[in-house]
């Protein structure tokens, strides 16, 4: 009985609701956007992909202005991973797709010789 007087109070209060959102008449467009800064004109630049074969392995590596961020690994047997520059001191991450988050591991520093 209670999902009863919920829909029928829904059914009275829509056209409310509705009529409440009407588009203003004194609306005017948006200004045109700023070009872009000197230097930036184009597009993005496209990566460079090496593929190589390691026995029946097969890695992607992905590089933009020579640096390299990423590779993916295809094994023979199995699903294809990624690995991401993790961080600057040339750390990996390693994630299963666009699925599931990269795998973040603990780096600390226990003993120094």
């Amino acid at each position: 009985m209670r999902i009863h007087k919920s829909l029928l109070m829904l059914a009275f209060l829509l056209p409310l609701i509705a009529s409440a959102a009407e588009i203003p008449d004194n609306l005017e467009p948006l200004p045109e956007p700023p070009p872009p800064p000197a230097g930036m004109e184009g597009e993005a630049p496209e990566p460079e992909v090496t593929i190589t074969k390691k026995g029946e392995d097969t890695i992607e590596e992905y590089r933009i202005n020579g640096e390299l961020y990423m590779m993916k690994v295809t094994p023979r047997v199995g699903a294809p991973y990624y690995l991401t520059k993790d961080d600057a001191n040339a750390g990996w991450a390693r994630s299963e797709g666009d699925v599931a988050a990269p795998m973040s591991i603990p780096k600390w520093v226990l003993f120094r010789f």
